[in-house]
């Protein structure tokens, strides 16, 4: 078996880190065998050189080798790409297509991006690591292959799993040997390295003397986060290339070809903006509840007056001042009004009567009784309202600023006939 530096060679692999080193091992040590081989790493770090070195150095060499990007191929084709379909299978199906399993057969097929195979293809691909057998589409004939199978993602396949977007069975079938590639940010002592090889193939590329780095760009480049791993530097070194006159670049010259770290990191929440925020709504909430507890004791205070004065012509230009702030003046002309949805009661506290004369004594400690529901009080007005007015609804609604119609609803409401015959 060739050294390591030789494969390194073969496959224009550069670089001498220690993860990559490992995976590159391990990736000869499994390519004799037949076992299936899952390769996972972020997206840009090279997962492609691995299948390809896996088959080269296996008994597989001079058979097939076909890669499949599976997140490229439209859901509803993608059974058709890989297992092959009859001839009048679904519409367009004008002749019998070989699928990859069975054209590769003897040989590899890589499986890039194997996270986004939808379940049912996940089903049949699971049969065929199984047992080797496939089914076209509209056919019902079992045919058998011998392929060997090397899978990429860079997907996360553990939260796949637990969201029901990967079978869990298919990940242990696929991932019996995980090899692991670092992203470039790993990959230190790699960067400069890589950026060199890149800049030698565009200057060839484009006929022009190759870019060099000085101390202060080469200490840049290193300490950048590239999110895009070797695939973004890449791309920086041949933008480089191309549109700078100056072959010797420096640290200025190079950072505006490199976007800003810190979108590559997390979002952090403005703790002061956020403490802000909340404190912005709680004083609206403040206010409206301050608001609230305003108009109720406003109520409270001419229900006091109602009782006490039996002014009805006093007490009706307050009620109707009040009951306009509360429900708003075209509610109350309105006589299809659902001001009866409403409750028109305050926390008054609630004290019996002493006396024949329909007069009321107080204790002197009103503010510290119970104060009665909104519903109790609206039910004392009403009562009492029909009371002085003898049950006549005309002037005990003129009384409450109502409608007779609402008065009407009221009753019933809180069952007052008894009184409203009186």
């Amino acid at each position: 078996m060739d050294s390591l530096q030789s494969v390194k060679q073969r496959f224009g692999i550069i670089g001498n880190n220690l993860g990559l080193n490992r995976s590159l091992e391990k990736s000869l040590r499994v390519s004799n065998t037949d076992i299936s081989v899952l390769v996972i790493g972020e997206s840009g770090v090279g997962k492609e050189s691995i299948p390809k070195i896996i088959h080269q150095y296996s008994h597989r060499k001079h058979n097939k080798y076909i890669a499949v990007n599976c997140g490229a191929i439209p859901e509803g084709t993608i059974d058709s790409e890989l297992f092959g379909h009859e001839k009048g299978a679904f519409t367009g199906a004008s002749q019998t297509r070989a699928g990859y399993f069975e054209v590769a057969d003897g040989g590899t097929i890589f499986l890039d991006e194997v996270g986004e195979l939808p379940l049912q293809t996940q089903v049949r691909l699971l049969r065929v690591l199984e047992s080797g057998d496939f089914i076209k589409v509209g056919s019902s004939k079992v045919q058998k292959t011998n392929v060997r199978i090397v899978a990429a993602t860079n997907v996360n396949i553990t939260d796949a799993i637990e969201k029901g977007k990967f079978r869990e069975d298919l990940y242990y079938r696929l991932s019996t040997v995980e090899i692991a590639l670092p992203p470039l940010r790993e990959r230190k002592e790699d960067i400069v390295l890589l950026f060199r090889k890149f800049a030698s193939d565009f200057a060839q590329k484009y006929h022009m003397p190759p870019i060099q780095l000085d101390e202060h760009a080469k200490a840049l480049m290193t300490d950048y986060l590239w999110g895009g791993n070797i695939r973004q530097l890449r791309n920086v070194a041949e933008q480089i290339s191309v549109l700078e006159k100056e072959r010797q670049i420096n640290a200025a010259r190079i950072r505006p070809y490199l976007p800003d770290r810190k979108s590559q990191l997390p979002a952090l929440i403005n703790r002061k903006e956020g403490k802000s925020d909340f404190s912005s709504e709680r004083e609206i909430l403040y206010k409206v509840l301050f608001d609230m507890k305003g108009d109720l004791n406003d109520l409270k205070k001419l229900t006091l007056d109602l009782i006490k004065n039996d002014s009805e012509s006093q007490v009706n230009e307050k009620n109707q001042s009040l009951i306009e702030k509360i429900y708003g003046k075209e509610s109350l002309s309105d006589e299809n009004s659902s001001i009866d949805q409403v409750s028109l009661d305050s926390d008054a506290p609630k004290v019996p009567s002493t006396n024949t004369d329909d007069k009321y004594t107080y204790a002197e400690t009103i503010e510290e009784e119970e104060p009665l529901s909104l519903h109790e009080k609206e039910l004392e007005m009403i009562t009492q309202a029909l009371i002085r007015s003898k049950g006549k609804r005309k002037f005990a609604a003129k009384e409450l600023g109502i409608s007779e119609r609402t008065l009407y609803r009221k009753i019933k409401q809180f069952d007052l006939n008894d009184i409203d015959s009186k």
